[in-house]
């Protein structure tokens, strides 16, 4: 088998887990990983060759860039405490616990080759976390914080690990050149968002296509990426900043096909390269194990304690992070999403699996230094990250469902209700206002004045039937089951509609082209 075929197999993978995962109540990523384990170890299949520079600029950018659809620069702005203490200094402290206890545990490994195994740990994969939180109903809340802690935490990580790396291969330090480079990288990376966000703005006014445009937004993380880096930029920092640029000044409410379309694109593209990722972890695990060379219980013992580690630091670290993030919310009365409880705050702490971005850094490291020699301390590096990526990963992404519904944490519906009920009020009033005021410039017959003022009203109850009192909840539910039985027959009518024009497309003489134009125009209708 090839390593085309490889990748074709790992996307049917990605496609079939996301349903099983659902039955078997699991996270389709774990899943994934452990599908990539047992492929590994079955002799018909190739070693992955994939080289390590591009799994990074292949992966991260449509994983980020779909991540951030499911979010907004307010969400970042109120949360942005817990994010500095999770995404930054969660970041520091864990690597700095792991380089120390590396450092003073591997022998002959030196404290630059350390940090950097330390920065390529302390990340929690942002996919991985999302996705498991998604499954298990947490409160949206905590799946906030998770989502904004995986987005910034791998800048700061990358940034470290980069460092760390120029040390160990120049053999060479300098605290203030360090500083520097987080400082460049941030702001390089901050104007290359910005400046292909507002690039992007324009040319998706000039596309006007719905198809075009959404291959336009299938480029741009990739080209914020590959920027930023070239400019010694941070290449996640740049596809975070113009995503969130372009959720912010791309918003058409009118744009109904476009944000279908764009939704299910991404949907799709997020479902397929996460698959592939995480079958990827799952297939290189092989490779990890090759390393140790007959020195697998040392490796082992090793891997253990750094896994120790990095799950204890983040858990004495989340304690009291929480506790301060939740006086100063009290005091000031800031609208943060923090954990409330010490159920919400145990939950977040499993929830810190490593993936993706930890298993792409481990690779990349370099085989030599300046010098000619190798990498001090590669092989064990490599080994030790993939013991924590499957440790944290598999054991508790498959314990967190579990966990979550012993500690009896589930989703604030009441909250979510109400403000579904509060939406569906401005949606209704803003119906009845535009109403108002085209019948104060138009002569609109009583009749259909009287049927846009029911319309007006059944928008609001569709969005949240709770929002009216039980007669007029009746009365809507008869005239919703009438409304049901007319869109039935008219599915059916378009239906016949559509199987019409296509069965033209196999006729003699036909243009294929003019058939499927007017198929999408039918499509349009439909969807409508």
């Amino acid at each position: 088998m090839d390593q085309m075929a490889l990748l074709l197999l790992l996307l049917l993978g990605a496609v079939v887990t996301v349903p099983l995962g659902e039955r078997l109540r699991l996270p389709a990523p774990v899943l994934m990983t452990l599908a990539g384990i047992v492929m590994a170890f079955a002799g018909f299949l190739p070693d992955v060759d994939i080289p390590p520079e591009l799994i990074l600029p292949a992966v991260l950018p449509p994983l980020l860039y779909a991540s951030v659809q499911r979010t907004s620069w307010r969400q970042f702005a109120a949360n942005r405490r817990p994010i500095l203490l999770l995404a930054v200094a969660l970041v520091f402290v864990t690597t700095a616990a792991v380089a120390t206890v590396a450092h003073a545990m591997v022998p002959g490994l030196p404290i630059a080759a350390a940090v950097a195994l330390g920065a390529l740990v302390a990340p929690p994969d942002p996919v991985a976390a999302t996705a498991v939180a998604g499954s298990v109903g947490l409160p949206r809340r905590l799946v906030s914080i998770l989502e904004g802690e995986g987005l910034f935490n791998d800048v700061t990580a990358i940034v470290l690990y980069h460092v760390a790396i120029a040390a160990a291969v120049s053999g060479t330090f300098s605290l203030p050149a360090a500083f520097g480079m987080l400082v460049l990288s941030a702001v390089v990376a901050v104007a290359v968002g910005i400046v292909l966000g507002r690039l992007t703005v324009r040319l998706l006014g000039f596309l006007g296509d719905a198809t075009l445009q959404v291959g336009l937004t299938l480029l741009v993380p990739f080209a914020a990426y590959v920027l930023a880096e070239e400019l010694l930029g941070s290449g996640v920092l740049a596809v975070l900043t113009t995503a969130l640029f372009l959720a912010e000044h791309t918003a058409d409410a009118d744009d109904v096909l476009g944000r279908l379309a764009g939704r299910s694109f991404w949907d799709i593209v997020d479902t397929l390269v996460t698959g592939v990722a995480f079958g990827l972890i799952g297939l290189e695990l092989h490779n990890a194990f090759g390393t140790a060379d007959g020195h697998a219980p040392r490796l082992l013992g090793w891997g253990l304690a750094v896994v120790a580690v990095v799950v204890g630091v983040r858990l004495l670290w989340l304690l009291p992070a929480t506790w301060l993030a939740g006086r100063l919310h009290t005091r000031h009365d800031y609208s943060e999403e923090i954990p409330t409880s010490w159920r919400e705050t145990v939950v977040v702490w499993w929830a810190g699996m490593r993936g993706v971005a930890s298993v792409a850094l481990a690779l990349a490291i370099p085989l030599e230094t300046d010098d000619g020699k190798p990498f001090p301390g590669r092989d064990e590096i490599v080994f030790i990250a993939f013991a924590v990526v499957m440790a944290t990963l598999v054991l508790q992404g498959l314990t967190l469902p579990w966990l979550v519904r012993r500690l009896g944490v589930r989703a604030d519906t009441e909250a979510e209700e109400a403000l579904e009920r509060d939406l569906a009020l401005r949606a209704a009033a803003a119906a009845r206002n535009r109403l108002r005021e085209v019948q104060d410039a138009e002569e609109l017959p009583e009749e259909v004045l009287e049927r846009l003022r029911r319309a007006a009203y059944d928008i609001g109850a569709r969005i949240s039937p709770g929002m009216v009192d039980e007669e007029r909840r009746e009365a809507y539910a008869r005239r919703a089951q009438r409304i049901k039985e007319i869109g039935r027959i008219q599915r059916e009518m378009m239906s016949a509609a559509r199987h019409a024009v296509l069965a033209a497309r196999s006729e003699p003489g036909s243009d294929p082209e003019v058939v499927d134009r007017v198929l999408r125009n039918l499509d349009v209708r439909s969807l409508r």
